[in-house]
């Protein structure tokens, strides 16, 4: 098989630093920056293999001389693992042993941001290896919190959102007793609340979207007596995030929200106080939401998406049919 592109540059690259006059410290630090080019900016697969193949031979030339070099290597080889397509676990298992021998190095020689964005990015994994049934979903809440100690709204409110995010998310999926499941939820919605304190509309126009958009979610979905009501202030913040998302700038999220929007309309009475009238009008415009969100991701070829939003606007039309 012919070796691609990336493959000689690699190749090259090795072969340049090997014969380079550069210190070991410096090899090492040349490493690791290709590998992050890699990692950053991936076109296909084999460029994030070829950036663990990197930050791996800089990992082996730090033996016991360089040991943040060699954490930072750990780290960087785990970020690459967690994003590289996977069926199994595997590779996020080997990301997770690679934070975990690399954090306790990082916390006696690093920044206090690198070490957050470990803390970070070993909460992810553990969250995704929580479906494998291979870590807890409490430990990748206590990741999260412990890189909120670094990751404060004043000076990092992206890092601040996404961290909420990925908390209310958790939250979401622990595995609780029926009777449990409004504690789970609560704690989520709360979780978003919190952060959209401080992640406002004006300065943080995206971060505040994404939470609005996932708070909808959160009181769409509780479980509740007062379906009514929170239904009402899923609506609410899906128009928040709909003041951020739209077609033109941001066609995919906009068509996320949007479904969102229309299957929480399509579970509202026309008139709250006259629920027996039906929702005719709540239904149609539920339908037309749907249809433009399935011409966007259509459009996008996000097949999965189109083909859910293609069932739901056929369960609407015979809702519509018993109006």
């Amino acid at each position: 098989m012919t070796p691609s592109i990336t493959d000689l540059v690699v190749t090259a690259t090795i072969a340049a630093i090997a014969s380079e006059s550069a210190t070991t410290e410096e090899k090492i630090q040349m490493l690791i920056e290709m590998a992050l080019g890699f990692q950053k900016k991936p076109q296909t697969a084999k460029d994030l293999r070829n950036a663990v193949s990197l930050y791996y031979r800089a990992y082996q030339m730090c033996g016991e001389d360089y040991p943040l070099l060699k954490a930072k290597s750990q780290v960087g080889m785990a970020g690459t693992l967690q994003i590289i397509p996977d069926v199994g676990p595997q590779l996020l298992l080997q990301a997770k042993a690679g934070y975990e021998e690399a954090l306790p190095i990082l916390q006696q020689l690093a920044t206090p941001v690198e070490v957050a964005e470990a803390q970070m990015n070993l909460g992810l994994v553990l969250q995704s290896l929580v479906s494998f049934n291979l870590a807890r979903i409490v430990d990748s809440i206590k990741a999260y919190h412990q890189a909120l100690r670094v990751f404060c709204w004043q000076d990092y409110p992206q890092e601040y959102a996404i961290l909420y995010n990925n908390i209310a998310i958790a939250y979401l999926s622990m595995p609780l007793a029926s009777e449990r499941e409004y504690l789970r939820q609560g704690l989520a919605i709360q979780s978003f609340e919190v952060a959209l304190k401080h992640i406002t509309l004006i300065d943080h126009p995206k971060e505040y979207a994404m939470l609005q958009n996932n708070l909808g979610n959160a009181w769409q979905y509780l479980v509740s007596s007062h379906s009514l009501e929170n239904n009402l202030r899923a609506i609410a913040a899906y128009d928040e995030a709909l003041k951020v998302r739209n077609p033109k700038d941001t066609p995919l999220e906009y068509a996320n929200t949007i479904s969102n929007k229309a299957n929480a309309l399509c579970n509202l009475p026309d008139d709250s106080q006259k629920p027996e009238a039906g929702n005719l009008q709540n239904l149609l415009q539920a339908s037309a939401y749907y249809q433009e969100a399935w011409e966007i991701f259509t459009q996008h070829q996000q097949l999965e998406q189109a083909q859910l939003v293609a069932q739901a606007i056929q369960e609407i039309v015979a809702d519509i049919t018993n109006n």
